[in-house]
């Protein structure tokens, strides 16, 4: 009798699954296709930073530029044509400038300024955060007094505080070059005691923990262990905070250039251009304040709308 043969199972082979696609199926992007508020708000803030980068592309005019400027063209309506033969879509201001070329070079300004603060702030806010709760003792608790003195105060009022003292520094013909990084560094200094408590609190929980152990007993350096095994866990809310902070962040850089100690008039952000509308409001010529602060209406409520919803979706207890 012949050995009948025999037939071996070919291996199952499970397909991989890309890491694009599991990006696709996470509650993340879930959440953020079926929130119609969300998707608004990110094609509304994606278009003004478009805006703002494109500005000397996109822009219709250079309205900084004195050689192109002209007085005639001053005060044009809203969808109309000056004297000197130019068309403005949102108007003219009283020097000649397009409203709505000022506009773009604005938002580059506001973006720069409360990007690089809010990243200031969240670094500095990060790291003392994370070595008041990893360390403890007499440095936590002076580390968290001079947070809790700080806010006890309006941010914008240690933003002109610092921003006072910087001017009184730097010597009067280094201070309009300047301007924009004293500001960035006084808003951040304004905010990071948000970020520093809640790292604090979030490092707390996360050293009790069996692989925060472990590392201990291994001997690995606590610089390390911070680096590699407490920042990745406790980054969720830095993010959300970080996004609502860059609101926060842009809205004190228009409230201090509105005040006059902001960026200077050669580098005009989005305050400073309300402040300059503001004085024609009551003579007729609204547009030059209307469309700034509806840019910065937007800009602000974009940013945030965002941030509610990545504090939402990175929720555990509301997924």
């Amino acid at each position: 009798m012949s050995d009948l043969p025999q037939t071996t199972a070919a291996p199952v082979v499970v397909p991989k699954t890309s890491r694009w696609k599991m990006f696709l199926r996470s509650d993340i992007v879930w959440s953020y296709r079926h929130s119609p508020i969300t998707i608004v708000a990110s094609i509304v803030a994606l278009l003004l930073v478009l805006m703002a980068i494109f500005a000397p592309w996109l822009a219709p005019y250079n309205p900084f530029n004195p050689a192109t400027l002209n007085l005639m063209d001053g005060f044009t309506p809203p969808n109309s044509t000056s004297f000197a033969g130019n068309y403005f879509a949102l108007g003219s201001d009283s020097q000649g400038r397009d409203v709505l070329s000022t506009i773009m070079y604005g938002l580059r300004v506001s973006l720069f300024v409360g990007l690089m603060a809010t990243l200031f702030a969240m670094v500095l806010g990060v790291s003392l955060g994370l070595v008041a709760g990893y360390v403890g003792g007499a440095l936590d608790a002076v580390i968290m007094r001079i947070a809790d003195v700080q806010l006890s105060f309006p941010a914008i009022l240690i933003a002109l505080l610092i921003f006072g003292i910087a001017r009184g520094i730097i010597p009067p013909n280094q201070q309009e070059g300047a301007a924009v990084w004293v500001l960035i560094i006084a808003i951040g200094l304004a905010n990071w005691a948000q970020f520093a408590r809640t790292v604090r609190g979030a490092t707390m929980v996360e050293r009790q923990k069996d692989y925060v152990a472990a590392a201990r007993i291994l001997g690995v350096n606590p610089f390390i262990v911070l680096l590699r095994h407490v920042l990745p866990n406790v980054t969720g809310p830095v993010l959300v905070i970080g996004t609502i902070g860059l609101a926060l962040a842009i809205i004190e850089e228009a409230t201090l250039s509105f005040l006059g100690v902001g960026v200077p008039p050669t580098q005009p952000s989005l305050g400073t251009l309300i402040r300059i509308g503001q004085q024609f409001l009551f003579s007729g010529e609204w547009w030059i304040l209307l469309f700034p602060a509806i840019t910065l209406v937007l800009l602000a409520l974009s940013v945030n709308l965002l941030g509610d919803w990545l504090r939402d979706a990175l929720n555990p207890k509301l997924r």
